[in-house]
């Protein structure tokens, strides 16, 4: 009996990341096969229409957005569209924490991580993997960071989350990981390969 759960939840441990990015994946068609399908049924004949055409534009959209984003006046536009936004409370927080999100997962958050340390917990022998943020602190308030100081940002398990928090510098050790290959290892727990590829 137990080879047999054990075999069940490898199985499982194999088919179940497969079947959620393909319902991931299935969803984000769908749901723009739904709002830009629909779109596009009322500006172009049925005839000329055929299924997939919502996701096709969904795709063009998203380039073009991307392509705009280059050019200064559509940067400021869209800036200035986000100060707005960031004016109404709980549309705040919410468009913060996605726009935070996809910035970390395209890749511009990382730049901000300068290198992958260990930081020491007191006195303990206990360490935490984490990222250097920032080193200098003359743009912040007294008392936030000082030359002895560094903001350590430390990523939680298998969350998407974590905690930034002020250590001094010996209390830090570098770490000869990339910044891709110490976040691989820190969000899944040390069970993730760290290997690059």
């Amino acid at each position: 009996m137990k080879l047999a759960i054990r075999m069940f939840l490898t199985g499982l441990a194999a088919v179940l990341p497969v079947m959620v990015t393909l319902y991931v994946l299935y969803w984000l068609g769908s749901t723009a096969e739904a709002f830009l399908g629909g779109g596009l049924k009322m500006l172009i004949p049925d005839s000329l229409y055929w299924p997939g055409m919502g996701v096709v534009a969904g795709l063009v959209l998203v380039f073009v957005i991307g392509a705009l984003m280059r050019a200064w006046l559509f940067r400021n536009v869209f800036r200035w569209g986000e100060r707005l936004v960031g004016r109404i409370p709980l549309v705040k927080a919410l468009y913060g924490a996605v726009r935070d999100l996809m910035g970390f997962f395209s890749g511009s958050d990382t730049k901000a991580m300068r290198r992958a340390v260990m930081v020491t917990v007191g006195g303990t022998p206990v360490r935490l993997i984490g990222f250097i943020t920032r080193e200098d602190f003359g743009d912040l308030p007294v008392g936030i960071g000082g030359d002895d100081t560094v903001a350590v940002y430390l990523p939680m398990s298998y969350q998407i989350g974590g905690f930034t928090t002020m250590v001094p510098r010996s209390a830090i050790q570098p770490v000869d990981m990339s910044i891709e290959q110490a976040m691989r290892f820190a969000v899944t727990a040390g069970m993730g390969e760290v290997k690059e590829g």
